[in-house]
């Protein structure tokens, strides 16, 4: 496989691809990588994702795996952020990101919709961030936010391996063109799927 078909054009994003693919430490890169996507870090991790993904196919599942873990690692880390230091950190946070209008829109339906809002933030190209500080400042509960974002991100990585096993090199042409319309057709299904759970 000729390793230019699957490499990302964002230059930010092949240089952490290269830095993955010359590490021994490769797993432990996308641990952090993933954390602090998850909070700081405007790149889509799916531009590094899905390439390594398509060449180490032979631990694909530990990719994903890592990738979950690193997530769920940085979503605690800005529960917190947002539970202890809203008023300081956290509205840095959301001016750092331009979330303003998001999170004051999410903090609303959070606060009606709690356990289905955050799961519907992991799958939709709504910024993660103002799920985490939105949860930390309401003190919803942690392990009900750890459940929502574990299955939402769960479904994210795993599906994006199953891709990458389905389509190879095309796997990054085809999430570019079709990642908003497929986010927001699972949030849809998952928010049918779960209203008709609850109310039967």
């Amino acid at each position: 496989m000729n390793d230019s078909n699957v490499k990302p054009t964002n230059k930010s994003a092949q240089k952490w691809l290269q830095r993955l693919l010359e590490s021994p430490h490769a797993l432990v890169i996308l641990f952090f990588m993933s954390a602090l996507e998850a909070t700081l870090i405007p790149i889509p991790l799916e531009l590094v994702l899905i390439p390594f993904m398509i060449l180490e196919r032979e631990r694909i599942w530990s990719i994903a795996s890592v990738a979950l873990a690193g997530c769920l690692f940085g979503a605690v880390c800005g529960y917190y952020i947002g539970y202890t230091l809203f008023d300081t950190a956290g509205q840095w946070f959301i001016n750092y990101l331009n979330l303003q209008d998001y999170y004051q829109d999410f903090k609303t339906t959070l606060e009606s919709d709690g356990f289905i809002a955050i799961f519907l933030v992991g799958v939709t190209p709504v910024p993660f961030q103002t799920a985490m500080l939105a949860a930390g400042a309401t003190a919803f509960s942690l392990p009900l936010f750890l459940l929502a974002s574990g299955l939402s991100r769960g479904i994210r990585y795993y599906g994006l391996a199953a891709l990458a096993l389905w389509l190879g090199p095309y796997a990054q042409e085809w999430w570019q063109k079709n990642a908003s319309r497929l986010g927001w057709s699972i949030a849809i299904i998952s928010a049918i799927a779960l209203l008709i759970f609850q109310f039967s």
